[in-house]
């Protein structure tokens, strides 16, 4: 049984004293005693769970997820050549309104509230399990107060991705607090940080106890991998307040101190070897089987139940009829693979056709995309889940929100900054098992490749941001990546001219075969498909399969994936609802944003 499909019988009423509606409701304070709650296993538990389900309320997962990391060089908004002044487009075109709708809130649900909702939630959590329990006795109550800071830990870094320098609440709320001003993010960098270390203390590595046998429960290894991620950011580039692009000034958050803060988490998990590389097929098979088991790749998801989750069905592979997979009517994807990704892989990584899929469905048919408009995410296919997805907007797929190959990457990436690509820790090795998973027919390729880039830290450095665009395209992590590099404009001007140029045969496109070839495989269901590599040609097309078309482009498609420069707007801005309801106390700083 899933985590979040648990029957919670019980929650503190101050628990509730924010939104997340679709929480059940709970008895009165007065009939249910916080102290009760928080010393009782089974009672705490149904805390936790109403933790977790805020990132559940439809406003994030079905706005912060697929639009949050939109328009990049790898993912693009389904809608990119659209009209930027509606707010689907405008949501992730780096000129985002104040008033967007996709901001809305029902209920007290939004992507804003959300998030908070569940922070509070924690903050109340946190302090009671540490008034009422002994833990260093307790170990029940200390490993479920290492879960709650992980969990805080997890809104917090999504918020600030999404919105930059945002309110820090650290304490439950009371009547002086209810409206504070935003802080500069480097403060809650810090207390994440702090508070992570903590967690390391209280949690069990995956499979060491009941509770970490299953992605959907926070583990020590996923606590570290997510300080290690954090530190990445807060040693990173950023938009501030006033609108600039730098580093921290904070000596407490240099950039050597965040390299080492990762090196060393990452180095934890990779000794402990309770994680482990999978097929790179079979991560996505997995989960979209729902096998939850720890100790595989996937180190923590975000719990969905079936009534939850849209990931399939925003991020997956268009069904446009009722089929085999959908008993729905059809699913409406939102988020798109750039399509230049799919000369950036090599024809021998098998990540490509897991990652890129060139067709969608069609009365239970494949049929193939003949627009670079629609080149989709394989890695969050229906056809390989266990079950149809039915009527409705949600799938109940959980989303991966870490995994093992990112702690190799991160390490790969630490250590070369701090040592060089073949310093006494010897960050290639890291590097080297990510490649040789998506090369595992071709070792001397994998070695050609690896003598190459392992010459200096920059080569290597270059080579580990190229890695990471191929081994996570479709999980929304490039654009954090690209700011906190401070890459976001180039990449994006870049894309935006390596567009054009596959749109007209140019470049690095220019010996690309006139058409592409299809033929259907013996099921008569399934397309085989040749012409999307670079090396492919007409004349191998033509004798080996039975039907061609000629790929096309939606005119002037490029110039949708950003209204202006986005080192402008790297963030969303504070929703104009909030900053009015916020009694003077919010603002959007010194970044330009219109209403």
């Amino acid at each position: 049984m899933k985590f979040n499909k648990i029957y919670i019988l019980f929650i503190g009423a101050s628990i509730l004293s924010t939104s997340c509606k679709d929480v059940l409701e709970a008895p009165s304070q007065s009939s249910l005693d916080e102290q009760v709650i928080y010393t009782t296993p089974v009672l705490a538990e149904g805390a936790y769970t109403g933790i977790v389900r805020c990132m559940g309320e439809v406003n994030f997962r079905a706005r912060y997820i697929p639009y949050y990391g939109a328009n990049t060089d790898t993912e693009l908004a389904s809608n990119l050549d659209g009209d930027n002044s509606k707010d689907n487009v405008n949501i992730s075109n780096y000129n985002t309104k104040t008033s967007n709708s996709y901001f809305a809130s029902s209920n007290g649900s939004s992507i804003w509230e959300s998030p908070y909702t569940g922070i509070e939630r924690a903050n109340i959590a946190i302090a009671a399990i540490k008034k009422y329990n002994n833990l260093t006795t307790n170990k029940e109550m200390a490993h479920l107060l290492g879960e709650i800071l992980t969990i805080r830990a997890v809104y917090y870094s999504d918020l600030i991705k999404a919105f930059g320098d945002i309110p820090a609440r650290f304490e439950p709320l009371n009547s002086s607090t209810i409206n504070v001003p935003r802080s500069d993010k480097d403060v809650i960098y810090k207390q994440l940080l702090a508070d992570l270390k903590e967690a390391e203390e209280y949690l069990a590595w995956p499979n060491e106890n009941a509770k970490t046998r299953s992605v959907e429960r926070v583990s020590k290894a996923f606590a570290k991998a997510l300080r290690a991620r954090i530190a990445l950011y807060a040693g990173g580039y950023s938009q501030r307040m006033d609108g600039t692009v730098r580093l921290s000034s904070d000596p407490d958050l240099s950039s050597d101190k965040m390299y080492q803060i990762a090196k060393d988490e990452c180095l934890d998990i990779i000794q402990q070897k309770s994680n482990k590389l999978l097929g790179f097929e079979e991560v996505f098979r997995t989960l979209l089987k729902e096998n939850t088991t720890a100790g595989l790749e996937s180190m923590w998801e975000v719990p969905y139940s079936t009534s939850r989750g849209r990931v399939t069905i925003n991020l997956g592979v268009a069904h446009t009829t009722q089929d085999q997979y959908y008993t729905a009517s059809k699913n409406n994807v939102t988020l798109l693979a750039n399509p230049t990704m799919l000369y950036e892989y090599e024809k021998e990584d098998v990540r490509k056709d897991v990652t890129l899929v060139p067709y969608s469905w069609e009365n239970g048919k494949q049929i193939l995309s003949t627009n670079y408009n629609k080149i989709y995410f394989g890695k969050f296919r229906a056809e390989w889940m266990t079950r149809p997805i039915g009527n409705g907007n949600d799938d109940g797929m959980n989303w991966i929100y870490m995994r093992y190959s990112d702690v190799l990457l991160m390490a790969a990436e630490a250590i070369n900054e701090l040592e060089g690509p073949t310093g006494p820790n010897d960050a290639q090795k890291y590097f080297r098992a990510v490649r040789e998973r998506a090369y595992p027919n071709n070792p001397e390729k994998v070695n050609a490749y690896m003598d190459q880039i392992t010459s200096g830290p920059d080569k290597f450095r270059t080579a580990i941001r190229h890695e990471r665009a191929l081994e996570f395209t479709g999980e929304m992590l490039r654009k954090a990546d690209l700011i906190r590099w401070n890459l976001l404009s180039d990449r994006i001007t870049t894309s935006s001219q390596k567009l054009e140029q596959l749109k007209n045969k140019q470049g690095i496109y220019a010996d690309l075969p006139t058409n592409v070839y299809y033929k259907y495989k013996a099921d008569g269901i399934s397309l085989d498909y040749y012409g999307f590599n670079i090396g492919d040609t007409d004349s191998y097309g033509a004798a080996n399969y039975t039907n061609s078309a000629k790929m096309t482009m939606n005119t002037d498609y490029w110039t949708f994936i950003a209204a202006r420069n986005p080192d402008l707007q790297q963030y969303w801005p504070v929703p104009q609802f909030i900053i009015n309801n916020s009694n003077g106390t919010l603002t959007n700083g010194g970044v330009s944003y219109e209403q």
